[in-house]
């Protein structure tokens, strides 16, 4: 119940009337029926600008640190994120992914649309990186359509770091829905799920018109968080 409150008369509005968004292709997510809707994920502000325009309740799966702080603040802010729709999903540990996949299937089950990042992470320079399988995993066990979504401008509103958003033109461009359905009962081929995730990132690359990087995100930050942490380390001698 909450959720429409928030859609509708305190956040929706408020989102809708600052940034003003172009919306693009609307009518490409389905009137009813179980969905996924994929996009590239730049900013903190996705997880509330795709929701104020979508006609449908959408559920994402968000990391569970937003549900897990603590206090009063915590609180609030876990019973904000699941009013807003948002599923908890530790990110941690071997079955981590598998969490992930249990509690996107249940929300296609009850004929819901499902939202989904694959790249698993916000992107830390703008550019669009390597999907993870786990979309391509709960489309083809669903047997639902995949609905990409790009994202464009909201990096620039509100990049890593920045915690209130500031104005710039935003854009939410939704493509054709991707039918899957020759791939029925071939979700154990890992071949089969690279090949269907590749797709569905190349379908939201096409929309968004991103630079393409094909690697992991996670992989990327980890990798020049470590570098950043060595120079600080080892600070380079001046010359003489």
């Amino acid at each position: 119940m909450f959720y429409y409150v928030l859609k509708y008369v305190l956040l929706g509005p408020l989102l809708r009337g600052v940034f003003r968004p172009r919306i693009e292709g609307l009518d490409h997510v389905p009137g009813s029926g179980a969905a996924i809707v994929a996009g590239n994920h730049l900013s903190f502000s996705d997880h509330f600008l795709m929701p104020a325009v979508l006609k449908r309740r959408i559920t994402f799966l968000a990391k569970a640190e937003y549900f897990t702080g603590p206090g009063l603040k915590g609180r609030l802010t876990a019973f904000f994120f699941r009013s807003a729709g948002q599923i908890p999903v530790d990110r941690s540990g071997k079955e981590a992914g598998q969490a992930a996949i249990r509690e996107g299937l249940g929300v296609l089950g009850r004929g819901e649309l499902l939202g989904i990042y694959p790249e698993g992470t916000r992107s830390h320079d703008g550019r669009l990186y390597k999907g993870k399988v786990g979309v391509a995993v709960m489309a083809l066990r669903a047997g639902v359509p995949v609905v990409p979504c790009a994202m464009i401008g909201t990096f620039e509103a509100q990049p890593p770091g920045r915690k209130i958003p500031k104005l710039h033109p935003v854009v939410i461009r939704f493509g054709e829905p991707l039918d899957f359905s020759r791939y029925a009962g071939m979700e154990g081929e890992k071949a089969v799920l690279r090949a269907v995730t590749d797709e569905i990132v190349y379908a939201i690359l096409s929309l968004s018109g991103q630079e393409y990087v094909d690697r992991y995100a996670a992989d990327v930050k980890a990798e020049e968080a470590r570098k950043a942490a060595e120079g600080r380390k080892f600070p380079r001698l001046p010359r003489r």
